[in-house]
């Protein structure tokens, strides 16, 4: 999927409004990717979430697109603010530029969204996900925010998707092997669903829904 520069679609000023905004000195986007304004001790979470709210019920979709269009912090910052606002029409966009993985960090503001839809259909793109990329034990990609969704909606949907991969010496262990020798930790199936849950109970929260 090529990417595209948001002025070369006549939306230059995107990424500016929406996507490098600063708070306590950070962007917007690496607020979002380090997720500091889930712990109650950041200063600036009130002022945070209030502007996320807001971008999230004003953005058009033509400017999520430009977003989307663009490299990986636009994706970021354009995943939430669809999740937030449970956009599903961008569902299957998001879906897409998920399975494809061009770039990085991006992954898991769209595993946010796709929990925040919180449907089969979301379910479905998240197994896919895996049955992709778990087999690639050499790739550390975005599989644990990617579990972590998927068991919060197997919980809310009272379906079985993890089942298989989670199964002892299953595609889980055997990824988490794979990338423990390149040097990467490993959380458990426990510990990605609280993440996940954590990322949508706060979005519910500020959005009453």
């Amino acid at each position: 999927m090529p990417s595209r520069r948001p002025d070369e679609t006549g939306y230059g000023h995107v990424v500016e409004r929406y996507v490098t905004r600063t708070y306590g000195g950070l962007p917007r986007y690496l607020v979002l990717n380090g997720g500091r304004f889930l712990g109650p001790r950041w200063w600036h979470t009130t002022r945070f979430t209030r502007h996320l709210l807001n971008d999230a019920a004003t953005i058009t979709d033509e400017e999520l697109e430009a977003l989307l269009g663009y490299e990986w912090r636009s994706r970021l910052t354009a995943a939430w603010l669809i999740g937030v606002d449970r956009r599903e029409r961008f569902r299957a966009r998001i879906g897409d530029l998920f399975l494809a993985s061009e770039v990085c960090y991006s992954g898991g503001a769209y595993c946010f969204a796709l929990a925040r839809f919180g449907t089969h259909a979301d379910a479905e793109i998240l197994t896919a996900y895996l049955d992709r990329y778990l087999p690639r034990t050499d790739l550390h990609y975005d599989q644990a925010a990617a579990l972590g969704a998927l068991l919060r909606l197997d919980a809310l949907l009272g379906t079985h998707h993890t089942d298989r991969f989670t199964e002892p010496d299953g595609p889980w262990d055997e990824w988490v092997m794979g990338v423990g020798r390149l040097g990467y930790p490993s959380y458990t199936p426990a510990e990605l669903r609280r993440w996940t849950d954590l990322q949508c109970d706060f979005a519910n929260g500020w959005t009453r829904l």
